[in-house]
């Protein structure tokens, strides 16, 4: 199967040269002259819009605990009271299957318009749309006939304009329902066929990868909904976080040149934000999940040279919980240079983030800096 994808790449890649150039050296995505001009474009619309939103939304005069409920994305499993944390004053939502389960269109557009109604400053309402195996809203009937394909099948079957018609199509349902950010797409690069991440990825290597991720980013910004990579530094062979803590003994030199491309990729397109695994990388930190390591997320700002918002993957995932020790894991995410906590228990993470911000464990002005990049996410999507 894998042969023939590489077949369709030779025959089906000058479709997509404007977008990215893929080659042998393992350069990441050397973007050819429009996508370098549309580049430029949107960084001359986009100091506009953060004049705009910072005329509208002045931080200085929100209090510790507005900006720091600003920093949450909120888990929303079925226990989660998802109005009182809106109003908490929290600056996003992910939303799950149970969300949209047995709920027509409308029935969605009237749940999600009442949370954005309830906030103070408008959402980030995010869910998982990966298809395949990951797919909260298309696994209801009421919402799409079939489920949306895993990336690899859609390229088999159809080739690169298929993955660009499902990424439209993505962006046109998720919008029309209330959600305007897709934590897609999924940049990992497995090792083989028997890894846990294997199934939710594009199933080639690094550069094709890299040009996978380059189309589905370059698409979702054009279509005006929020993109995540995911997850960084890469699972490459690791285990499933949400049941473990996974340990890579990599060395450096393999992400690299492998795990690291499509994330350079979508970075070089403007992705809005990067989801970081739990996963414990040794040859960037052997003692602390990469969500949880200043080290790993200092190479996503200097080394591949990322300015938007970074987020934790779900705190509440084993891989975590047993490395806290049961205990929150909120401030050690703020300490590694996260801008949102994917979290569940809300209150206790802004309360735990405002004591140490009052005890001077974290500096005031690391808090601003993460407003302002989540503020500004917020007026690139024009939802503010």
């Amino acid at each position: 199967m894998i042969n023939n994808r590489l077949l369709s790449v030779v025959l089906l890649m000058a479709l997509f040269l404007s977008a990215c150039t893929i080659i042998e050296t393992n350069e990441p995505c050397n973007i050819t002259e429009p996508a370098t001009e549309a580049k430029f474009t949107e960084q001359e619309s986009t100091s506009t819009a953060e004049t705009d939103y910072k005329e509208t939304y002045d931080i200085s005069l929100m209090t510790l605990e507005e900006k720091v409920a600003q920093m949450i994305l909120v888990s929303c499993h079925e226990n989660v009271d998802i109005n009182e944390a809106i109003q908490k004053g929290v600056g996003g939502l992910c939303l799950y299957a149970s969300s949209f389960e047995g709920k027509n269109k409308y029935e969605v557009i009237d749940m999600t318009s009442d949370y954005q109604y309830l906030s103070k400053i408008p959402l980030l309402i995010s869910t998982d749309e990966e298809g395949g195996s990951v797919n909260r809203v298309s696994i209801n009937e009421n919402l799409r006939d079939v489920p949306f394909w895993a990336p690899a099948d859609l390229f088999e079957y159809g080739g690169w304009e298929l993955i660009k018609s499902d990424t439209e199509e993505k962006a046109d349902l998720l919008l029309s329902l209330g959600v305007n950010v897709n934590l897609a797409p999924v940049c990992d690069v497995p090792l083989s066929e028997d890894n846990y991440i294997y199934d939710r990825t594009f199933q080639m290597d690094a550069n094709n990868t890299g040009a996978y991720v380059t189309l589905v980013v370059s698409t979702m910004k054009e279509k005006g909904i929020g993109s995540t990579l995911k997850h960084f530094p890469g699972y490459g062979g690791s285990v499933d976080t949400h049941e473990n803590i996974a340990y890579d003994e990599r060395d450096y030199s393999a992400f690299e040149n492998g795990d690291f491309i499509p994330f350079q990729c979508g970075i070089s397109c403007g992705a809005d934000s990067v989801l970081v695994s739990h996963n414990i990388v040794t040859c960037m930190d052997s003692e602390m999940p990469a969500s949880l390591s200043k080290p790993v997320h200092d190479i996503l700002r200097n080394d591949l040279g990322f300015k938007g918002v970074i987020i934790t993957d779900d705190l509440v995932m084993d891989a975590i919980t047993q490395f806290t020790d049961g205990e929150s894991a909120a401030v050690y995410a703020v300490l590694a240079g996260n801008d949102m906590l994917c979290c569940e228990d809300y209150n206790e993470a802004i309360d735990s983030i405002v004591e140490a911000v009052n005890t001077g464990e974290i500096n005031e002005s690391q808090i601003d800096e993460s407003v302002n990049r989540i503020l500004k996410w917020k007026s690139d999507l024009n939802i503010l």
